[in-house]
């Protein structure tokens, strides 16, 4: 049985860091305007597999009823929304710059 205690703690080890490497990625949210002037909101700074990437896309584009997609490495939603993902990405546990 301690072998199992020792690997529940070194899950729990690893799960902490991977708090702290959320806590230290500085995510930048900017707007640009794309064809026909339509807003698009990109987030940037990740250093995360894609995958995981691809569940935040998913999650933010699921709080906000919009569209988007991942492209190399950062966050397009469609619409205006540098209001709301600085909020809902501090909820995450990322450091957002504005």
């Amino acid at each position: 049985m301690s072998n199992d205690d020792s690997l529940d703690d070194l899950l729990e080890e690893l799960d902490s860091q991977d708090d702290l490497t959320t806590a230290q990625q500085v995510l930048s949210v900017r707007m640009e305007k794309r064809r026909y002037g339509k807003p698009v909101t990109i987030v940037e700074g990740f250093d995360l597999p894609d995958a995981e990437i691809k569940g935040i896309a998913s999650d933010l584009k699921s709080s906000m009823g919009t569209g988007g997609t991942v492209d190399d490495g950062r966050v397009e939603l469609q619409g205006d929304h540098r209001n709301r993902v600085p909020d809902l990405l501090r909820e995450r546990g990322f450091d957002v710059r504005e």
